[in-house]
């Protein structure tokens, strides 16, 4: 799909900005803290239904605003495509698509697809597992929307579950409790734990087999996508192998997603349990874990346990790859998430997203920032920001149309790029 229009209201630090915007590479150029980000963060707030860098709405909207307004079209399968979003810090956003409300906001995932990388993105391999969890959900829902019901239904009921979990240690530490219909308070707690753990156990095992479905999906592209970025070799477009030969190219680099429930089931790498599997083995950990559950007032297992591991030559990249394997690992991820979209989605409609790369050329060694624009360059759409124009490889061949970036000001460059430049 490609952008043709931005317009922000109130966003960040845009009063107002219109943008048109065409196929091919458009660079933001300015100085840090004029707004470049602002820009892309809107668009990747579309297709995710959340910002890259902050994890509340408050700081998407402009000082002294209430809301902010995010107003794009696209041409997605050769359509016209609109698509509105009022962000209200304290109160329900709200969105449209094609003039028409949608009834719940997360209705609006899928409809928008892109792919960003970002220098946050080196936690995706050096942070905690939370990231993780979060990329695989993002990739997860452009790709399938239903899923974000699944998982907010899940959220809900790990919320309701460990309430109770609290509740019980307290009654287990001492605590009284009023009889309810003549049993006792621990009795009565008790049984209600069974009743959620059916139902984490319903949503867990749904959640976890779309996941595990999408790492054994992901592999291929992954490991592949390492290369090009890693290896001079890689890059070379005659080497743009297609998914089906993937899988047969050796390469150091390797995601598995690691469950409790998976070690439970000793289900092989790679594997694929059935949902009823899952769901009966999620279950049983559940029972077998209560004490444990109740001493420390928390659910110990389901998917928000989880954890996709990425692996380097056999060990876990975190605590093992050097600074420069690490942001190769990244690259790797998004770039084969983007080609998971565009190769094997389009029979959605459009599969290929928008890339998006958010200040990262400064970021990369000169070696790797030649070798992911030779990657890239074939794109339909690519957005990129950056502080300087010598940042941008000489490997991104072709009509690239600069835009200066100014607080509050985007507009487009007629003298292309300056003489500082390394072309």
């Amino acid at each position: 799909m490609q952008l043709t229009t931005l317009d922000l209201v109130d966003y960040r630090s845009y009063q107002q900005l219109s943008l048109a915007l065409e196929p091919g590479i458009t660079v933001f150029v300015g100085r840090n803290g004029q707004g470049k980000t602002n820009i892309v963060e809107a668009l990747w707030y579309l297709a995710t239904l959340s910002s890259h860098r902050v994890p509340h709405d408050a700081a998407l909207v402009h000082r002294g605003s209430s809301t902010a307004v995010i107003r794009a079209g696209f041409q997605r399968a050769g359509r016209p495509l609109q698509v509105d979003l009022e962000i209200t810090p304290g109160r329900s956003n709200r969105a449209r698509v094609q003039g028409q409300n949608l009834p719940r906001l997360r209705d609006l995932l899928g409809h928008v697809r892109a792919v960003l990388f970002a220098p946050e993105d080196l936690g995706l391999v050096k942070a905690d597992p939370e990231g993780r969890r979060r990329f695989l959900d993002e990739l997860l829902f452009l790709i399938a929307p239903r899923f974000a019901s699944v998982k907010a239904d899940y959220d809900r009921v790990l919320k309701q579950r460990s309430n109770l979990l609290k509740q019980m240690r307290s009654m287990r530490r001492g605590g009284h409790g009023r009889s309810v219909g003549g049993l006792d308070p621990e009795d009565s707690a008790r049984s209600t734990l069974v009743v959620w753990d059916q139902q984490l156990a319903r949503f867990g095992a749904e959640l976890l087999r779309a996941r595990i479905h999408l790492v054994n999906r992901l592999r291929p592209h992954v490991g592949y996508s390492y290369l090009r970025v890693a290896t001079d070799e890689g890059a070379d477009d005659a080497l743009d192998l297609p998914p089906a030969d993937r899988g047969a190219v050796s390469s150091p680099a390797d995601i598995v997603y690691r469950s409790a429930v998976l070690d439970h089931l000793n289900a092989p790498e790679g594997s694929l349990p059935s949902v009823h599997e899952l769901h009966d083995a999620l279950l049983t950990l559940l029972e077998q874990r209560h004490d444990d559950e109740i001493d420390r007032g928390v659910t110990l297992v389901g998917p928000h346990r989880d954890d996709m591991e990425i692996r380097l030559h056999d060990f876990p990249a975190k605590g093992y790859a050097s600074h420069g394997e690490s942001w190769s690992l990244a690259l790797a991820l998004r770039l084969g998430s983007y080609d998971l979209l565009r190769l094997e989605e389009g029979d959605l409609g459009d599969g290929e997203p928008i890339l998006i790369l958010d200040d990262v050329f400064s970021e990369l060694d000169v070696h790797r920032r030649e070798r992911l624009g030779r990657i890239i360059a074939p794109a339909t759409q690519v957005l990129i920001t950056t502080a300087n124009d010598s940042d941008i490889p000489a490997s991104l061949h072709g009509e690239i149309r600069l835009v200066d970036v100014t607080l509050g000001e985007a507009v487009p460059r007629k003298d292309g790029i300056s003489e500082s430049s390394s072309w």
